[in-house]
């Protein structure tokens, strides 16, 4: 990404993410991938509210996010 350049799209909500829950986005972003291997994109968004106490926001922009990645 350029300098001074802001990132778009789910990447948006990554610094917020990591001061929220105090773990490095890579390890949310790992957590996702792992759990889509055999579940459906809302399935592992649920997984993160409950389980792991994210937003809706910010667990929906980290599987996206994933999803993207995956399959681009």
């Amino acid at each position: 990404m350029a300098d001074g350049e802001k990132p778009k799209g789910p990447a948006s909500y990554f610094p917020s993410i990591e001061k929220a829950y105090g773990r490095p986005v890579q390890a949310w972003l790992d957590l996702a991938a792992d759990r889509l291997d055999h579940h459906p994109h809302m399935e592992v968004v649920t997984w993160l509210k409950d389980d792991h106490g994210l937003g809706h926001g910010h667990a929906n922009a980290i599987v996206a996010y994933v999803k993207a990645k995956l399959t681009g």
